[in-house]
């Protein structure tokens, strides 16, 4: 008399999640093929039907009913394995790739990289990349920063971000300064199709100057709005025509603080101050023009309407800087002030002082 196989018992919780499983298309294949196997079990099939609508051996429809009678859910499993052994002790692997990087490189080299720890420690390059990736260790990124000189840096600091942070009631704050030399550059541009199958843009290294205009613009902080004149040149009187045309945009007698830098067209100011006293000018410590929000958006129009551009003319550059100009005011938003302090003491000499 043959024996009849076992029929597992499952609550219909268990059954909705083998179901789940079993129709699933981001569960592994293998991982819907036990639960397919174990819902037929359960309405009855025979090992042999299953295994053949299925296209596996019976013993293997089998093995993976027994498992599940026996652990549920968790017998569809694969067992743990042992695996091949670690080549490298986790923890002096780790301790000897940031010992070395205190070391001097190797002759020829000014820094540490991936390759010659490996070398150094013979071990694998992978092995070394994932120590670092680990420890978030970027050997080839810098950071840079400017401590600012001035003996006055922290009232000027205190005074200037007071007034991104709680401006004086009804009162405007702009930050002002000009972008110099923007250069009209005419050069193919386009895309190619690189050997390593990428697409990416690309340019014509030869390139022809076609001039270039300055570009003076004033934020306003607290709606992110934009003002901004072209000028062929950039001296004082260019500067001052700017501070005319902002002093008629706002009505008059209107509090106005402008937030700017130590540059020397902003300089002897005393006449055009006490012919608009609603105006008053805030200069950023010296070698701290980070300070000063408008260069944030110097940034954005740079990457988004000047990189990778080409302009055969002035015109055509003047065009393209007013039409990002036009389309950014359409829906500016204020920049959130999130720059963190920076003191020289954070420099590390060493990478065990940062990752113990």
């Amino acid at each position: 008399m043959s024996r009849v196989a076992e029929k597992p018992q499952c609550s219909q919780e268990v059954l909705n999640a083998l179901t789940n499983m079993a129709n699933s298309r981001t569960v592994e294949v293998r991982m819907a093929e036990r639960a397919k196997i174990v819902l037929m079990s359960v309405e009855g099939t025979a090992d042999v039907d299953i295994a053949e609508k299925l296209g596996i051996r019976p013993n293997t429809v089998g093995m993976w009913r027994q498992r599940f009678i026996k652990r549920g859910l968790e017998g569809l499993r694969d067992l743990p394995r042992p695996g091949k052994k670690p080549t490298y002790d986790p923890v002096e692997t780790r301790k000897s790739i940031l010992e070395i990087l205190e070391t001097p490189p190797p002759v020829g080299q000014a820094t540490w990289d991936g390759k010659s720890v490996a070398n150094a420690l013979n071990i694998s390059d992978d092995k070394v990349w994932r120590v670092l990736r680990a420890e978030g260790i970027c050997l080839q990124r810098q950071r840079s920063w400017r401590v600012s000189a001035d003996v006055n840096f922290v009232a000027k600091a205190v005074d200037i971000i007071g007034l991104y942070l709680n401006p004086p009631q009804n009162a405007i704050v702009l930050s002002v300064d000009e972008k110099p030399s923007i250069q009209a550059i005419e050069r193919p541009v386009g895309y190619v199709y690189t050997s390593n199958r990428k697409i990416v843009r690309g340019f014509k290294s030869a390139y022809k100057r076609n001039g270039a205009l300055n570009l003076f613009a004033a934020l306003e902080v607290a709606t992110g709005h934009i003002t901004t004149q072209i000028t062929e040149r950039k001296r004082r009187i260019e500067f001052l025509e700017f501070m005319d045309q902002l002093s008629n945009d706002y009505p008059a007698g209107q509090e106005i603080h402008v937030v700017m830098d130590n540059y020397c067209v902003h300089k002897r100011r005393d006449i055009w101050l006490g012919e608009h006293p609603n105006f008053s000018f805030h200069f950023t410590p010296t070698s701290a023009s980070w300070l000063n929000m408008v260069e944030i958006w110097f940034g954005v129009m740079t990457r988004k309407a000047l990189k990778g551009g080409n302009f055969a003319s002035r015109s055509e550059l003047a065009k393209a800087i007013n039409d990002f100009i036009s389309v950014y005011n359409s829906k500016a938003e204020p920049f959130v002030w999130r720059k963190r302090e920076v003191k020289g003491s954070q420099l590390r000499n060493t990478i065990v002082n940062l990752c113990n």
